[in-house]
């Protein structure tokens, strides 16, 4: 068994797929109070680790175009002298970039073509969805002698709200003349393409509907490569379009005081959970992308799937017969109200 002392975790991918890893580190600190735990991330989700007290450091993987750099990742891995690496997201390059590292022991899948760059190989298929991603993240412990059974009953992701941000976006709320009174309501029209959505028509629909009630405040998020989809969402007064307008610091404050937060599966989602808000999700049937894999951690939501009784669905299938178009926005409009009532 390893008795780590100095560990590296690795998730150089998406918003949602870091928020699912952040718990491994308590798990970790737990077991082995005195190892240093450092995780290598992409700038951008740098803001999801500040202030975490498990992790004692964050590198910031280098890249050029979207592309992580071999050589200067390479040189800065080595500058750390890890004796143990965990590949939450397996690449090719980054399986070489651990090995070239001589990393003494490397945890990683046993599934890919590459997995002999890996000493420590963990054998489970993710691809079928038969348990969340965050469950088949601590499967990876299980080589540092962390059975999943050691996880603790209510899992924390330690997500910090700096008082900075929070003044700002206050800011940027009183600018939209936002009644600090009224609850908020956010919806996130956008996704990463890795999932299938709920037709933009419907969603809009269900805003139209939410925008009619009293003392609440509908706010819509997005990327600024997302504000053409999101000005689709300027139905009434009542909604306040903030596509492009936060960084993830701020989005995070955002989430933070909100009442419910609406979106498909993606990363946002997942931060809206991790802060303990009331999540309304819309997930495929599709095993890899379903919700059993790929829902939201919490007891506080909501989920919506196609009404079509279907069994094996791909992708191919989902789209062709357009079966996100089955989830009934009246249901999730009544849901929506039966939660505000609660709050």
């Amino acid at each position: 068994m390893i008795h780590p002392e100095n560990i590296l975790i690795v998730r150089t991918d998406r918003i949602g797929d870091v928020v699912l890893s952040i718990p491994m580190a308590e798990i970790v600190k737990k077991k082995y109070p005195q190892c240093r735990i450092t995780y290598l991330i992409r700038d951008y989700t740098r803001a999801l680790l500040e202030g975490n007290s498990f992790i004692d450091e964050v590198l910031i993987a280098d890249e050029f175009e979207g592309k992580i750099l071999f050589k200067k990742n390479l040189n800065k891995i080595k500058a750390n002298t890890f004796d143990t690496c965990i590949v939450v997201n397996p690449t090719f390059k980054i399986a070489l970039m651990l090995y070239f590292a001589r990393i003494k022991n490397r945890i990683g899948t046993g599934y890919r073509w590459y997995s002999v760059l890996f000493n420590q190989k963990v054998f489970e298929h993710r691809k079928y969805g038969d348990k969340h991603e965050l469950e088949f993240n601590i499967n990876l412990l299980s080589k540092l002698g962390i059975q999943a059974s050691e996880a603790p009953e209510e899992i924390q992701f330690h997500l910090k709200i700096d008082d900075k941000s929070s003044e700002k976006l206050n800011s940027k709320l009183s600018e939209k003349e936002s009644s600090s009174e009224n609850k908020i309501i956010i919806i996130h029209p956008g996704s990463g393409g890795s999932s299938v959505d709920l037709p933009k028509e419907k969603l809009i629909e269900l805003t139209k509907m939410l925008a009619s009630l009293e003392k609440v405040s509908i706010i819509i998020t997005g990327s600024e490569s997302e504000y053409e989809l999101c000005k689709d969402f300027e139905v009434s007064d009542n909604v306040i379009n903030l596509s492009g307008k936060l960084n993830l610091s701020l989005l995070k404050s955002l989430i933070n005081k909100a009442s419910i937060f609406i979106s498909n599966s993606t990363g946002p989602l997942h931060i809206a959970a991790a802060l303990g808000v009331h999540v309304i999700g819309f997930f495929p049937k599709i095993p890899a992308c379903s919700q059993k894999r790929w829902g939201p951690y919490t007891e506080k939501k909501s989920i919506f799937v196609p009404s079509i009784d279907c069994s094996n669905c791909t992708r191919k299938q989902c789209e062709k017969l357009n079966c996100m178009n089955s989830i009934d926005i009246g249901k999730v409009f009544d849901e929506t109200k039966s939660i505000l009532k609660i709050l």
